[in-house]
């Protein structure tokens, strides 16, 4: 069966890479703007929903991956920055607390839907204004949920982590590999 993609993420790509060699990225074009109210895992798990249910409907016999992430701090979706303030002003909140990132992944074969999501508890350490400046010196805020990638200089920010690190990074590669397994038997 023919593996999709439904993102064009190169950390899900490159992630994906290690359960599943060979398949072809299908971004899916959808509006992903929060509903009034809506809370941050049905929020996600709508946006997991979305893109796999959009890049299904025009592939229907593939197997379709969607997959989302946000970053989550006392039940506000900090989502990805659209500028540098925007960003400064998300890691000075994340500054010291632990919050959550949750990851929502969407499987759609012709003969089954499959919804799985991971929330990882992460801890940030204090961060001084100096902190946050170099962080954002090296643009990796950009396109990341929360402005920070745990994979990249992100990394220094964060004290400790509670679940799976890949989830955190937006693909969660362990429970992939355990439902490919099943497909194989």
């Amino acid at each position: 069966m023919k593996v999709i993609l439904a993102s064009a993420s190169p950390r899900r790509q490159e992630l994906l890479k290690m359960v599943v060699p060979n398949f072809t990225i299908v971004p899916a074009d959808i509006d992903e703007e929060p509903l009034l109210n809506e809370k941050p895992q049905d929020y996600v798990e709508r946006m997991a929903e979305q893109k796999a249910h959009t890049v299904s409907t025009e592939n229907p016999q593939s197997l379709v991956i969607g997959c989302d992430t946000v970053v989550v701090l006392d039940q506000m979706i900090l989502g990805k920055p659209k500028n540098r303030q925007e960003a400064q002003a998300m890691l000075k909140k994340l500054s010291g607390t632990t919050h959550q990132a949750m990851t929502s992944l969407s499987l759609k074969t012709p003969t089954e839907s499959i919804l799985h999501t991971e929330t990882v508890a992460v801890s940030f350490y204090e961060l001084s204004s100096e902190d946050i400046e170099k962080y954002l010196s090296y643009n990796e805020y950009q396109d990341k949920a929360g402005a920070y990638g745990i994979q990249g200089y992100g990394r220094l920010l964060v004290k400790k982590i509670n679940g799976d690190y890949y989830s955190v990074v937006g693909l969660p590669i362990g429970f992939l590999n355990q439902y490919f397994k099943t497909l194989t038997k």
